[in-house]
């Protein structure tokens, strides 16, 4: 079997067998199968022009998933779930639902990423608070689970290690966007993970990777189609990315945002709604609700006993951080200076784009324009106003947080490019804009 026999096939249009695609993940795990990296960024590309069928794309996922080594929770009796967004700007979600789905009897593995570009990264936000440890063994992290029920950490060097070379590859060669790949990528992390369900939240607007509806129905029914032929229950949530999600944009910042709502601070409605919807599907799948409405009220209900912030204290504390985070801010770290951003003239709120925001939060730091930057933790937005608010000329918009004087000038100029005040109140847009099962 010759790589470039390969290549040619699916840049034909042909359809790979089981045994073909295995021969291209084995290329990407391991350098000594002796295939160079511009022949797999070849493959890639066609790929990314021709496609995948269903059967062609749950092998991929598998092989890659193969490609190293997985968890193996068949010990652990609690139904094993998680959560994967496709990333947006404020989405610190995963902060609560983790320790909040374990203090209701599920246990969570959680592998996340960090940000990069506009969009913020789960991993960066845990490391907001100083000593969190997120690089884990494959051994350390099951014991943890069979522990407090709950795991947040990196991409190991054992698991899916196929998806660290094609990724990057792909962030290359311009072919992040291809549906089959993106699948492949998401599930295979998720398949080593040994979950019992899955619940995919993908985001829909200007701060989402696939702003066009179409292609984010077509990635959801694509990695739902994919999850269950690989035995995986999943459902995949399309939610809104116009705005960013809840009042608080920054890593330091979404970590408040995320005791605030383990406290039982529902006043960030859409974050609220976006949270209890996608924690009620995970509590359906995972067997602890007979509906996803059921599973909501019973989160609602572990949130407002207090249990929810005390599995977060158990996991802050597993992880090597100060669980007293949970009931002292001052903890986190600060940015040095903060200035509000006013009103440009009277009226309602508009639009406030996404993505320009989480631009104008890596400009402060708080973000990573590139994979070796250093980040400002305690840098970000805090949004007093959202879409639909009223304002009056010079009333406060947001505040910024930052350390850098220049920094924070040229952060909110172009957060104002990011706001449209008009005269009349825009039409409420839903939070939640398809389940796709």
């Amino acid at each position: 079997m010759r790589m470039l026999d390969i290549i040619a096939q699916k840049r034909l249009g042909g359809k790979h067998s089981d045994e073909e695609i295995a021969f291209v993940v084995k290329a990407a795990s391991d350098p000594k199968a002796g295939v160079p990296d511009y022949q797999l960024t070849s493959w890639l590309m066609a790929v990314c022009c021709r496609g995948m069928d269903e059967t062609e794309t749950a092998a991929l996922t598998r092989a890659m998933a193969l490609s190293g080594q997985r968890l193996d929770l068949k010990a652990l009796p609690a139904p094993k779930v998680d959560k994967h967004s496709t990333g947006g700007v404020g989405d610190g979600i995963s902060l609560v639902l983790a320790p909040l789905m374990a203090a209701a009897g599920l246990v969570v593995p959680m592998m996340s990423g960090r940000g990069l570009g506009h969009t913020g990264g789960t991993l960066d936000k845990l490391e907001a608070m100083k000593g969190f440890r997120v690089r884990m063994g494959l051994p350390e992290i099951t014991a943890q689970l069979g522990r407090i029920g709950v795991c947040m950490f990196g991409q190991t060097q054992d698991l899916a290690p196929a998806d660290r070379t094609l990724y990057s590859l792909r962030d290359a060669s311009s072919t992040v966007e291809s549906i089959p790949l993106v699948v492949a990528s998401i599930l295979s992390k998720k398949f080593a993970e040994d979950l019992d369900a899955l619940v995919l939240d993908v985001k829909i607007g200007s701060g989402a990777i696939f702003k066009n509806p179409r292609e984010a129905q077509a990635l959801s029914r694509a990695l739902v189609k994919t999850a269950r032929k690989l035995g995986l229950k999943s459902v995949a949530v399309l939610t809104a990315m116009d705005q960013p999600l809840g009042r608080y944009v920054g890593n330091s910042l979404e970590v408040i945002q995320a005791v605030e709502i383990l406290k039982g601070d529902f006043t960030s409605a859409d974050y609220a709604e976006c949270l209890f919807t996608l924690g009620g599907w995970m509590m359906h799948l995972g067997g602890k609700a007979k509906s996803p409405k059921e599973g909501a009220a019973k989160l609602e209900a572990v949130i407002r006993s207090g249990a929810a912030l005390e599995a977060f204290r158990k996991m802050v504390a597993a992880h090597g951080a100060d669980p007293r985070v949970a009931d002292d801010l001052e903890l986190l770290p600060k940015a040095a200076m903060t200035r509000e951003i006013p009103a440009p003239k009277a009226g309602f709120i508009a639009w406030l784009d996404a993505r320009k925001v989480g631009e104008a939060a890596v400009i402060l730091g708080a973000g990573r324009a590139n994979k070796d930057s250093e980040l400002d933790y305690g840098a970000g937005f805090f949004l007093e106003k959202k879409v639909g608010s009223q304002v009056a000329k010079g009333d406060c918009v947001a505040r910024v947080y930052g350390s850098d004087r220049s920094r924070m000038d040229e952060a909110t100029a172009y957060f104002l490019t990011a706001l449209k005040v008009e005269g009349r109140r825009p039409r409420p847009m839903p939070v939640i804009r398809q389940v796709v099962r």
